[in-house]
C-alpha cells in the first residue's frame, strides 16, 4: 500500500486557555492516500476548517502529529513548512484570499514564483490551471474585476497549480452555481485519480458524492467514517449541517 500523503495522528487542537479552552479537536486520527479524496462533513464548530488548517500547516496541533509527505510539520522551522505549503499543498480558501492587487494569471502563479520558478514558466503553468478550471479567458484581469464564481475558480486554479500532492478544499463550491461546482468537483476528482490525495470539506451530501471515503466529525472528534458516498446523507444530523 502506498505512504499516505497526509497522516494526522492523535491530533488535539485548544483555543483559549483557563476556564475558557474550548477543544476543536480532540484525538483525531486521520489518513490519505495517494489518489483518494475525502469529503470531511460535520454540524457548524464541529471542527472541520481546523482540521484543514492543520493538515496545511497553518496551525500547529496542542498534541499529536501532523505529517505531510512524510515530513512532522512540528519538527520543521517556519520557513520549513512554508517550503511544504508552496510545493506540496493546494489550498482553496472559503475567503479565497486573492491578492487585490494581481491579475488572476499573476495570482495563480505566485506560489511557484516564490518557490523559485523562473517567471515565463510559472505564467504558463498558471495559464494551464485557469485553462483546466474554465477561466483561462480571465488571465488579465484583475479579482474586482471577475464575479465571485470566477473569483473562486482563480483561487481553485492556485491551488492546483504545479505538482502539488495534497488538495485542501474548505467549501470550494460556495459561490458557484450547482453546474460551475459540479466541473470543480471533476477536476478535483480527476487530480486525485492522477495520484494527489484531497481532503474536501463539506455540508453538501451531493458533493460529497465524489469522493472515495466521508468522514463525520461532531464536537472535534471523528463519530463516523463511511465509503463512497452513499452514506453521506444518512450522516447528516437533524437539521442539516453549518
Amino acid at each position: 500500500m502506498s505512504a499516505a500523503v497526509l497522516r494526522l495522528s492523535g491530533v488535539t487542537r485548544e483555543h483559549g486557555q483557563g476556564d475558557v479552552v474550548v477543544q476543536a479537536l480532540r484525538g483525531v486520527d486521520l489518513a490519505v492516500l495517494p489518489g483518494e479524496l475525502v469529503a470531511v462533513m460535520g454540524p457548524s464548530g464541529s471542527g472541520k476548517s481546523t482540521l484543514l488548517h492543520l493538515a496545511g500547516g497553518l496551525d500547529r496541533p496542542t498534541s499529536g502529529s501532523v505529517v505531510v509527505e512524510g515530513r512532522d510539520l512540528a519538527t520543521l522551522t517556519a520557513a520549513q513548512v512554508a517550503a511544504v505549503r508552496r510545493r506540496s499543498v493546494g489550498y482553496v480558501f472559503q475567503d479565497l484570499n486573492l491578492l487585490p492587487s494581481l491579475t488572476a494569471v499573476e495570482n495563480v502563479a505566485l506560489p511557484l514564483e516564490l518557490d523559485g520558478v523562473r517567471g515565463g514558466m510559472a505564467r504558463r503553468a498558471a495559464r494551464e490551471a485557469l485553462d483546466e478550471v474554465g477561466v483561462g479567458a480571465l488571465a488579465g484581469r484583475f479579482p474586482d474585476e471577475m464575479s465571485g464564481g470566477q473569483q473562486q475558480r482563480v483561487a481553485i486554479a492556485r491551488a492546483l497549480v504545479g505538482p502539488r500532492r495534497l488538495l485542501l478544499a474548505d467549501e470550494p463550491t460556495g459561490a458557484l452555481d450547482s453546474t460551475t461546482g459540479e466541473e470543480v468537483l471533476r477536476v478535483l476528482r480527476a487530480r486525485c485519480e492522477a495520484g494527489a490525495a484531497g481532503v474536501l470539506v463539506t455540508h453538501e451530501a451531493r458533493h460529497a458524492a465524489w469522493a472515495d471515503r466521508v468522514v463525520f466529525l461532531r464536537d472535534g472528534v471523528v463519530v463516523d467514517q463511511s465509503g463512497p458516498a452513499a452514506a453521506a446523507e444518512s450522516l447528516l444530523p437533524a437539521g442539516g449541517v453549518g
